[in-house]
C-alpha cells in the first residue's frame, strides 16, 4: 500500500528541540524528507542523526528567522532542488518576559514581534508558490491558549500568538478558493518544552505531556483531509 507521505517535502521551524523537533522526526519516521530550520547548526544536526539513524531523511537549514533576507535564500534553495513544498509548520516562538502591560520592556516587545509575527509573514510569503505547486500544501501554526483567551502577564506573548492566529486564518481564506493550500492553527497545550519550563519553573516536567504527543498529533492531522483553516486543541 502507497504511503501518501512518500515523496513529501516539509519544512519545520524551531526544530533544534521540543515540538519542533519531534515534529521534524515524526514525518521523517513517514518518509517525509524534512528541512530542519533553527539558528544553531549543532542542535539541528543531533535532530538530524536522530532522523538518520531512523530510516529518515533530513536537510539541516540554520538561519536567523528574523532575517527576512535568509527566508527568501532559503525558499528558493528549496524550489531549487524540490520545486515544491507539502508541508510547513510555523513552530518557532520566543516568549520574552512574562510581565504586567504597563512594564513591558520595548525593546523586548519588539524582538517578540519580529520573530512570533513578522517572520511567520516572511516565511508564509516566501513559501506560498512552492506550497501551491504541491498536491496539497499544507501550512500548520503552533499557536497557544494566550492567544485566544487572553491572561495576565502574558500581554506580549498573547498578542504575538493573536497576531499568529489572525495571519494564518487570513492567509488560509485567501488560498482557499484559488489553490489546494489548506491551514491549520494548533495549540498544544501544556507540554513539556523549554519555553514552558522558563514560564512555569517551580512545575514538575513529569505533569504535563511530551512533544512527541504534540507530534503525533501534528501528523495526524496531516493524514486526513481539511477544507479551512482549523483550530485544533491537543
Amino acid at each position: 500500500m502507497a504511503n501518501a507521505f512518500d515523496g513529501k517535502i516539509a519544512l519545520v521551524t524551531g526544530a533544534s528541540r521540543g515540538i519542533g523537533a519531534a515534529t521534524a522526526e515524526a514525518l521523517a519516521l513517514k518518509g517525509v524528507h524534512v528541512v530542519l530550520v533553527a539558528r544553531t547548526a549543532s542542535d539541528l544536526e543531533e535532530v538530524e542523526g536522530r532522523v538518520h539513524d531512523a530510516g529518515g531523511s533530513a536537510t539541516i537549514a540554520p538561519l536567523d528567522l528574523t532575517d527576512g533576507d535568509s527566508i527568501a535564500k532559503l525558499a528558493g534553495a528549496i524550489g531549487e532542488r524540490w520545486g515544491k513544498l507539502d508541508v510547513l509548520v510555523l513552530n518557532a516562538a520566543t516568549l520574552g518576559t512574562l510581565a504586567p502591560v504597563t512594564a513591558i520592556d520595548g525593546k523586548e516587545l519588539n524582538r517578540v514581534l519580529t520573530l512570533n509575527v513578522l517572520a511567520q509573514q516572511a516565511l508564509l510569503a516566501a513559501f506560498d508558490p512552492l506550497l501551491r505547486k504541491s498536491d496539497a500544501g499544507r501550512v500548520i501554526a503552533v499557536t497557544s491558549s494566550v492567544g485566544a483567551d487572553p491572561r495576565a502577564f502574558w500581554g506580549g506573548y498573547g498578542a504575538s500568538k493573536a497576531a499568529l492566529d489572525t495571519l494564518v486564518a487570513c492567509y488560509g481564506a485567501e488560498t482557499h478558493n484559488i489553490s489546494k493550500v489548506r491551514t491549520a492553527i494548533l495549540d498544544p497545550g501544556a507540554t513539556r518544552t523549554t519555553m514552558r519550563a522558563r514560564a512555569y519553573p517551580g512545575e514538575d516536567p513529569s505533569s504535563v505531556k511530551a512533544p512527541g504527543v504534540v507530534a503525533d498529533a501534528i501528523v495526524a492531522l496531516l493524514e486526513r483531509d481539511f477544507d479551512s483553516t482549523e483550530r485544533v486543541t491537543i
